[in-house]
């Protein structure tokens, strides 16, 4: 396994929340046809209590996310935060520093990737190809 490319999608705040999602759309849709995969795989949905709009926000954003993998004909495959975590770093519980080493680990980085929300995408990568190949890299 190796790093073909990684980064962040970011969009205006001050941006309407119906541009950000067609912006978030557009930016994933051309990311899946550039690399043509067959599998994206997101995080399962949660939220804390105190932060219940979080949510809802990160719902819409997977929403358009999911809908650009279908237009693709690319598979979703959801997983736990805590399964994640789990592959990386053995402990469910991982910090996202622990999240981060591990990734680097795995993929034989020279530094760990950066920012966390990187190696959270990158983790959710390596521990969906372990799901369909029944091992992790090492």
């Amino acid at each position: 396994m190796s790093l073909l490319d990684a980064g962040v999608i970011t969009t205006s705040r001050n941006a309407p929340l119906e541009a950000r999602l067609h912006a978030l759309h557009d930016a994933v849709h051309r990311l899946l046809e550039r690399f043509s995969p067959s599998l994206l795989v997101v995080e399962d949905l949660y939220t804390e209590y105190k932060f219940p709009r979080t949510a809802i926000l990160m719902g819409h954003a997977r929403g358009v996310i999911c809908l650009a993998a279908r237009q693709c004909q690319v598979t979703v495959l959801p997983l736990a935060p805590a399964e994640v975590k789990r592959a990386i770093a053995a402990n469910g519980a991982a910090s996202k520093s622990q999240v981060q080493r591990g990734v680097q680990r795995l993929l034989g980085l020279s530094a760990v990737p950066k920012p966390s929300h990187v190696a959270d995408a990158l983790g959710l990568a390596i521990t969906g190809l372990s799901r369909v190949t029944g091992r992790l890299p090492r």
